[in-house]
């Protein structure tokens, strides 16, 4: 992979920062909409809950 120009960097820290702001109100969202489904259609076979993690993602070592 090639190594990112300053504004590239700049650009992503941009976008990251917005991910981490939007998160929490995203996570509401998802909250909402998973309780309106189960208000729905109570018993669904099909439902896997999903694995909720609050921890970073280690980054590849190259990313470092």
């Amino acid at each position: 992979m090639t190594q990112l120009t300053p504004e590239q960097r700049r650009n992503r820290e941009r976008v990251e920062s917005l991910i981490r702001l939007a998160a929490p109100g995203l996570n509401l969202v998802l909250a909402a909409g998973e309780r309106l489904s189960r208000l729905v259609e109570p018993d669904d076979p099909d439902y896997y809950p999903p694995r909720v993690t609050h921890e970073e993602p280690e980054l590849p070592e190259h990313e470092h």
